[in-house]
């Protein structure tokens, strides 16, 4: 239980770099490799599936830290990625074109890993359980 929150932490920051490599790197693949084209990962559902992994990963993670080193600008700081990257797959592409969304949708993954490597560090220099090197 004690490293839950160590790998929470990991997984999101993970899945924001894949997120954010995801809206930077697709649309040169797309136009670069045609091939690519076919496996339709610019689909919408793609983001709802990045979404669905991101948020429960991210407020675990974030919340289990801040119950740790009660610092809660950290979930803040999550909480508002989050709802970039949510604003940015629901409403983006229709109220922003697709360079707002993608501008959005990075911004808020920036924000979000940075929540957690922020929340890494400060459990690490708390000395709290959840980060405790065996």
């Amino acid at each position: 239980m004690k490293q839950l929150q160590t790998i929470a932490d990991k997984t999101a920051i993970s899945l924001s770099f894949i997120c954010t490599l995801h809206c930077l790197a697709v649309p040169f693949a797309v136009a670069l490799l045609p091939t690519f084209a076919a496996i339709n990962l610019e689909d919408e559902a793609f983001h709802l599936w990045m979404i669905a992994a991101v948020i429960p990963t991210s407020l675990l993670a974030l919340s289990m830290g801040c119950k740790k080193h009660r610092d809660y600008r950290v979930l803040l700081l999550g909480i508002a990625g989050l709802s970039l990257l949510i604003f940015a797959a629901f409403f983006g592409h229709d109220l922003l074109g697709e360079r707002g969304e993608t501008a959005f949708t990075v911004f808020g993954a920036i924000i979000i890993a940075t929540g957690h490597l922020l929340n890494h560090r400060l459990c690490q220099h708390s000395h709290c359980e959840c980060h405790a090197e065996r």
